[in-house]
């Protein structure tokens, strides 16, 4: 699926209010005005390299949480785990921090403050860097094979 930005750029504030209260899609004024806010925020990335699927395509592997951090910065509610999903939705190799691999990161000390603070985000991704130059695997299989090695992941 493509997500076609200029349709949303040309909606009016009645019109995205009108769609926060369509009941067939999520009915969250915020969720429904980020929308256009991303899509504002990727028209500007369009201008700025060509397209966002090329800025993020060039976006260094080893560096990819400060891609996720852009996207915090420059995008509406891309922060926490969002925007990796995001990424992970559009074929980029990212890893998720959810709360199993968080607590393997924090039981061998790789972070010890704030998992979302620049410091633990370099620490954490200098680890996933090395473990994926050591293993040959990707940084979606390797954070899936912490997740799924701790926490309740009985079937």
């Amino acid at each position: 699926m493509v997500f076609e930005v200029e349709p949303l750029l040309m909606l009016s504030e009645e019109q995205w209010d009108k769609k926060a209260s369509d009941k067939r899609i999520i009915r969250h004024q915020a969720k429904v005005k980020s929308i256009c806010e991303n899509a504002q925020m990727i028209h500007e990335v369009t201008l700025k390299h060509g397209s966002f699927g090329k800025m993020v395509a060039k976006w260094p592997s080893d560096e990819i949480t400060e891609l996720w951090l852009f996207l915090k910065k420059h995008g509406c509610r891309l922060g926490g785990n969002t925007g990796p999903y995001s990424l992970r939705q559009m074929g980029i190799d990212t890893f998720i921090l959810s709360g199993d691999v968080e607590s393997y990161l924090r039981s061998y000390q790789i972070i010890e403050g704030g998992k979302d603070t620049k410091r633990s985000l370099k620490a954490i991704n200098q680890a996933f860097a090395q473990w994926q130059q050591e293993s040959g695997r990707s940084l979606t299989q390797i954070s899936q094979i912490i997740a799924f090695s701790l926490g309740d992941n009985q079937v």
